[in-house]
């Protein structure tokens, strides 16, 4: 497996991992949405701020973050690979290209909704802590911190 940086000669090979779990994200749901977040996409990875996990040339994890606003935006690993440390290993990689004096922002679902029971749990393992209550998509949200 390899971590690197995405690049638009990527985009289909990420947007095809992004249909298989479209269903967790809020904003994901119709195909104006997923036009919307290829553009999205292409924009973070023109700005080097885009990560992808590879086997053989498969895409099997995702990841948008913002050196700007020291955010992680979007993080995704296909169902089939996930449990191997992929998602940790993008983190990991991410937070080299961050401000190390700065506190990192996540937004996940809320406690108790089903779908950011796994997310909720990753994020606190990695030492992010529960921040604001807030909404995203028209979905209720919370920050996640990583004080650094």
């Amino acid at each position: 497996m390899e971590i690197k940086l995405g690049n638009v000669c990527d985009i289909d090979n990420w947007m095809d991992l992004v249909g298989k779990v479209k269903a967790n994200f809020p904003g994901l749901e119709t195909k104006e949405a997923l036009d919307e977040h290829r553009e999205i996409v292409l924009s973070f990875m023109r700005k080097d701020s885009a990560i992808c996990a590879k086997i053989d040339g498969k895409i099997i994890g995702t990841l948008l973050f913002s050196k700007d606003n020291n955010e992680l935006c979007f993080l995704a690993v296909d169902t089939e690979y996930r449990r191997q440390y992929i998602a940790e290993k993008m983190v990991s990689y991410m937070l080299t290209f961050m401000d190390s004096e700065s506190d990192i922002v996540v937004t996940t679902y809320r406690e108790g909704v089903l779908e950011g029971i796994a997310a909720r749990a990753f994020y606190k393992k990695l030492g992010f802590v529960e921040g604001k209550l807030t909404e995203e998509f028209g979905s209720p949200v919370q920050e996640f911190i990583l004080k650094r």
